[in-house]
């Protein structure tokens, strides 16, 4: 369906976050910055220029199947594609010490944290530590509410093994990128028996991480989070989302009359930010997340202004080295090379 392009941009709000979504953006001079949403390959909207190839009847299928992570070429075009990440969601099961140290971590890395423990006075402590949200309930019921997907990242710290294997049971049907479970081998043995039992595969089962966490030594509460945390970084960063839309920048896209969006689409060397991380820019040059900070942000800011301007093109492309001279001598110690994305919208 054509579709004006910031119509495309309100449209991934809705996405199923359990199928595989993906934005295309255009690179090609004459189409920079036209786009195209796909899900689970099948193009759900695209923009008035944006280019295809092939013919209109399997059109569709030729891009999907032909494309790439990332910046790709197919036939005379040039692309950027972004596998779309929905928010990063934390949900913990449980609210003992090391629950609530993993609720605090959890919340400074950016994930939205939901805490699920059945005893009240608890649940009140991990509400007091930050959780987004606190289901006070029992735990079967309370997992049987939330649905899960390719952006869940499910902990369970419970107090007892009763609990851990109730637990379990429901996270195992879920659609889901982690899940862990605390405790001893001999209990997460135990447990993983009866579930075997009850009919889940030796697979699924497998892909429990148990013991939780890297192996760092961890004693106390808060050493045990980091160790678990740290293991949920790096389960996410080894999967192919990039960083998608965050809730803020879909809402300056809905709130401003104009904006910029700024896209880093290559990254080489140690550039503080990752590809997919975006900002807003309105023509106030007020801003919306965070490329990276420092004088490669503000010369961003600053190029954005051009896009503003009468009979300026939908979008650009900048170039930001942070390893030459002038970069060392403003303070950009990071190194490395981006390149910018600009859309106008």
């Amino acid at each position: 369906m054509e579709k004006a392009r910031k119509e495309i941009i309100r449209e991934i709000a809705g996405l199923n976050s359990s199928e595989e979504n993906v934005l295309f953006h255009s690179l090609a001079e004459g189409s920079l910055g036209e786009l195209a949403l796909f899900s689970s390959g099948k193009c759900l909207s695209h923009s008035p220029k944006f280019p295809f190839f092939a013919s209109e009847k399997d059109r569709e299928e030729c891009f999907w199947v032909n494309r790439k992570e990332g910046i790709f070429s197919l036939g005379e075009g040039k692309f950027f594609a972004e596998t779309l990440a929905s928010e990063k969601k934390l949900i913990i099961c449980g609210a003992g010490h090391v629950a609530i140290a993993t609720i605090r971590l959890g919340k400074m890395l950016g994930f939205s944290v939901t805490c699920i423990e059945d005893r009240p006075l608890f649940a009140k402590e991990a509400e007091k530590a930050g959780a987004d949200r606190v289901i006070c309930e029992d735990f079967a019921k309370a997992l049987d509410s939330l649905e899960g997907d390719r952006d869940s990242y499910f902990v369970i710290l419970t107090r007892g093994h009763v609990h851990d294997q109730i637990c379990l049971q429901r996270i195992l049907e879920k659609p889901k990128a982690y899940m862990g479970m605390m405790g001893s081998r001999r209990r997460v043995a135990m447990i993983k028996k009866n579930l075997l039992e009850e009919g889940f595969s030796q697979e699924l089962l497998d892909s429990l991480h148990s013991p939780i966490g890297l192996k760092i030594g961890a004693e106390s509460p808060e050493e045990i989070a980091l160790s678990v945390m740290a293991e949920i970084v790096g389960v996410k960063s080894a999967g192919k989302n990039t960083i998608g839309y965050s809730e803020e920048i879909l809402d300056a896209v809905e709130k401003e009359e104009k904006l910029v969006l700024a896209t880093i689409i290559e990254r080489k060397g140690s550039a503080p930010r990752s590809v997919g991380t975006k900002m807003s820019i309105n023509p106030l040059g007020e801003i919306t997340g965070t490329i990276g900070g420092g004088c490669a942000e503000a010369e961003v800011i600053q190029k954005s202004r051009e896009l503003f301007l009468e009979n300026a093109p939908e979008g650009l492309l900048y170039h930001v080295d942070l390893t030459d001279d002038a970069a060392a001598e403003e303070g950009m110690v990071c190194g490395g090379i981006l390149e910018i994305l600009l859309e106008r919208y």
